[in-house]
């Protein structure tokens, strides 16, 4: 359940926000829930460590160099100013709770990106103008 009770959705996958920066002290953890596979474009956040722990489903995550296979229960750190990228892989639904710490303008742009329903646009001063800087193109899965 959104903390808001709003959807939000990202074309291939929805969003919830369940924990937001103004409940405990800067942190901002939303649960990721996939129909399809895919998943965001390569980045890298200026401020933000990105925290992944997988609860249903399969997924590939790329840190840096090196590449990661998540199944349920595995967890993963991407490093603020690392680039990383990830997708779904599974079948049927998979689910990842992300946290960004401290939060900075996360919860912002998933306020914004969820507006039109779609994966976040590859618009590179939307991405900046949040905290990011967009790499490159999503993993093909």
């Amino acid at each position: 359940e959104d903390q808001f009770g709003e959807h939000r959705g990202l074309g291939v996958s929805a969003i919830t926000f369940k924990v937001t920066p103004k409940d405990n002290n800067g942190i901002f953890i939303i649960e990721n829930t996939f129909h399809e596979k895919g998943g965001p474009a390569k980045h890298l956040h200026y401020d933000q460590d990105e925290w992944f722990y997988a609860v249903e489903g399969e997924f590939i995550l790329e840190v840096g160099q090196e590449q990661f296979k998540l199944k349920p229960g595995d967890s993963a750190l991407a490093p603020r100013k690392i680039p990383h990228v990830w997708a779904y892989t599974g079948g049927g639904l998979g689910r990842m709770l992300i946290a960004f710490m401290p939060a900075g303008k996360m919860e912002a742009f998933f306020r914004e990106v969820t507006k039109a329903n779609a994966m976040p646009p590859q618009d590179p001063k939307l991405w900046r103008s949040h905290g990011m800087e967009l790499l490159g193109p999503p993993l093909k899965v």
